[in-house]
């Protein structure tokens, strides 16, 4: 095997290895992907000031995400299927967060539930939801968040409806796949993975099956999924869940200063600027572009982190020199986990910190809570 250096190479290593539904499903932005393609490319024309004959010795990236240590300014995001991935992926990228120093955030949408990757880990995790038509069941998914000691709640506010990837349809995502001869035949072709998922009984959405009502098997879950998300969504809900949930609160997915400032009333900790990975409105500007904006209206008043095209260290040295208090990762995390398991994770995660540690120094700057925009070629940002 080729030496395994940067995120790219990640990328196409899990490419041959995962079945090409859940591969897709990991790469793909919504109808003409312009605001998937935009995350990544708008970081390409942001350049940094290089620097010299500075005292390059004794760097750190420890920081602190809404009061939690971190060992670097970065945590795994929270993706839907991941344990589709790769088996049991939820818990292998908890562990592989957890070596690292850096936060897990477990997505509603997961494979492994709450409580697999709390039994199968040491360190509290987040836990992202999103918000249902049944009531009684978020206000049961929170109280299980709790129950598994999760340190911090994350709300995603940018899908009240679903975005529609086109990859996905043509594919006839599912989980488990359906076994069309498409299918079949795709699937012969990943032996690796195909032994992986024999060998655990996570296959589903252990959230949901057998917790939401209604919902036993993946046949019922599919048409409750559909009608379960909430158009209805409003900031009246936003009060309603941090008041159940009574812990630190994280909202996800806003892109607009006027958004922004909203969430900045509700008593949110942190806010994370997110278009969904250009998986919800193609179109929309780039997190990166929408950031400084969003900084300069509530930075002040609370954390403010970004998601969104990061691929490298060097991105999110430029995410934090624009203001961002940390970012989150989910791309770059599934390539690791799809290419070689729970090393892949840890290894994806090494690539970003030693990226990011080599660019301070020659941007002359010897501890992450230094870095601003003077580290940034003026009229590039």
């Amino acid at each position: 095997m080729a030496q395994l250096l940067t995120i790219e190479d990640l990328r196409l290593l899990a490419k041959r290895r995962v079945p090409r539904m859940f591969y897709d499903y990991a790469d793909s932005g919504a109808w003409t992907e312009s605001t998937y393609r935009a995350n990544e490319a708008d970081f390409a024309g942001i350049k940094l000031r290089q620097r010299v004959a500075v005292d390059m010795t004794n760097r750190t990236l420890a920081s602190t995400m809404i009061g939690e240590p971190v060992a670097m300014p970065v945590a795994l995001a929270p993706t839907g299927l991941t344990g589709m991935q790769h088996a049991d992926g939820e818990i292998l990228a908890a562990k592989a967060a957890s070596r690292a120093g850096v936060p897990f955030t477990l997505s509603t949408m997961s494979v492994c539930s709450i409580e697999d990757v709390a039994e199968n880990t040491d360190k509290p995790f987040w836990f992202q939801l999103y918000v249902m038509r049944d009531r009684a069941f978020i206000e049961r998914l929170i109280d299980r968040a709790k129950a598994a000691g999760c340190s911090a709640l994350m709300l995603t506010l940018d899908l009240q409806i679903l975005g529609q990837r086109h990859k996905d349809i043509r594919n006839g995502l599912s989980a488990p796949p359906k076994p069309t001869l498409a299918n079949l035949i795709n699937l012969a072709l990943k032996p690796r993975w195909c032994l992986g998922m024999l060998g655990t009984k996570r296959r589903s959405f252990g959230n949901i099956v057998g917790h939401a009502s209604g919902v036993g098997d993946m046949s019922s879950l599919s048409a409750w999924t559909a009608e379960q998300f909430d158009p209805t969504l409003s900031w009246d809900d936003v009060k309603w869940i941090k008041d159940r949930w009574g812990g630190k609160l994280i909202l996800k997915g806003i892109l607009d200063a006027e958004d922004a400032e909203l969430a900045a009333q509700s008593g949110a900790d942190a806010l994370i600027v997110s278009n969904h990975g250009g998986r919800q409105l193609d179109g929309a500007v780039s997190s990166i572009a929408a950031l400084p904006g969003i900084v300069e209206q509530v930075g002040g008043r609370m954390e403010v982190w970004m998601d969104g095209g990061i691929r490298s260290g060097q991105d999110v040295l430029k995410a934090v020199a624009l203001g961002a208090r940390g970012v989150l990762i989910g791309r770059p995390f599934l390539y690791g986990l799809g290419a070689l398991g729970e090393e892949g994770v840890r290894l994806a995660l090494d690539i970003i910190r030693k990226e990011m540690d080599i660019t301070m120094a020659l941007c002359g700057k010897r501890d992450i809570q230094d870095v601003d925009g003077n580290i940034l070629v003026k009229g590039k940002a």
